[in-house]
C-alpha cells in the first residue's frame, strides 16, 4: 500500500511551504480512508511518494480519476497566511490504497 501526494510546481512554494502542504494532504486523505485501509497502511510503514503537477487543473483531473476508482483523496487549499493567496490549490493526496490502484491515477507523474 502507498499514498501519492501530488504538488504543484507552477506556484513557487518554498521548501517549508511545500512540506506543510504535503503533510496537510497526506493527513486529509488518510482521514477519508476506511479504518481497515488505514490500519494496513500504518502497519506497512506508511509508504508515500511525492510527485509533480504543473497546474491546479491537473490536480482536479487526478482527483476526479481517484474518485472514479473509489480511492480516498484530498485536495488542499492554502489558508493564505504566508506565501500564497488564500484558497490557492497546492496539493492532492491519493490513497492510502494498493500500489497498483494509486499508480492507475498517478503513475505517469514525475518524482518531486
Amino acid at each position: 500500500m502507498k499514498q501519492a501526494i501530488v504538488a504543484r510546481t507552477d506556484i513557487g512554494m518554498g521548501t517549508g511551504k511545500l512540506a506543510a502542504q504535503v503533510a496537510h494532504a497526506s493527513l486529509s486523505a488518510y482521514e477519508k480512508a476506511g479504518s481497515s485501509r488505514r490500519r494496513e497502511w500504518k502497519s506497512g510503514g506508511q509508504k508515500k511518494v511525492v510527485l509533480k503537477a504543473t497546474s491546479e487543473r491537473e490536480l482536479h483531473e487526478l482527483s476526479e480519476i481517484a474518485d472514479r476508482e473509489g480511492l480516498p483523496n484530498a485536495i488542499v487549499r492554502d489558508a493564505g497566511h504566508t506565501q500564497l493567496e488564500p484558497g490557492t490549490v497546492t496539493t492532492l493526496a491519493v490513497g492510502p490504497a494498493a500500489d497498483d490502484a494509486v499508480d492507475r491515477v498517478t503513475g505517469e507523474l514525475s518524482l518531486f
